[in-house]
């Protein structure tokens, strides 16, 4: 099974545990490189860049505000379209991915918007989180993060994972909750 074939079958299976009445926006992270069995941000490759977007953006495009995290040589900087930064109040900043700070797959994310923007945080909003190859996503996650207990975790040789959130609970033994 090629990328785009596991990358849409992972993400199907996210997509599967999500909660939309939480929120909608979506962080995800990659490193291209791990899909490859290499070390992150040593062989960075558009083509794998290229299929797992396609799978994505199938997925989740239409009903989701995709943030992709870039590589730590951009402080884990967000790549989103300019109205996801002005309807979540994102701090924008100044700089364009590429192959090589940023990686591959936010440089993809970047070229595929109509006003592509980095901003440096998320401040903790996304409800929905993937993170291909230990890419360290969890900050960008809105508490409590909850796992999604993936029957597919691989991507290439990457290891896959994946949560959604959860309203915090409050209260004692005698509080009640939503479903």
């Amino acid at each position: 099974m090629g990328i785009y074939d596991q990358a849409k079958e992972v993400f199907s299976e996210v997509l599967s545990k999500v909660n939309p009445s939480q929120g909608n926006l979506l962080v995800v992270g990659c490193s291209t490189s791990t899909i490859q069995g290499d070390m992150p941000g040593t062989n960075s490759s558009e083509d794998i860049a290229e299929d797992l977007y396609r799978a994505l953006t199938e997925v989740f495009g239409k009903d989701f505000d995709i943030a992709v995290q870039c590589c730590e040589h951009l402080n884990r900087a967000l790549i989103v379209e300019k109205k996801v930064a002005e309807k979540y109040d994102l701090p924008i900043v100044n700089v364009v991915p590429h192959r090589h700070a940023g990686g591959a797959f936010a440089t993809k994310h970047y070229s595929s918007l109509s006003e592509p923007v980095a901003v440096e945080d998320i401040k903790s909003k996304a409800v929905v989180g993937i993170d291909i190859g230990g890419v360290m996503i969890g900050m960008h996650m809105r508490p409590v993060v909850v796992p999604a207990k993936l029957e597919h975790r691989h991507i290439g040789e990457a290891i896959v994972i994946a949560g959604t959130s959860r309203y915090k609970y409050i209260g004692g033994e005698r509080a009640r909750y939503d479903q």
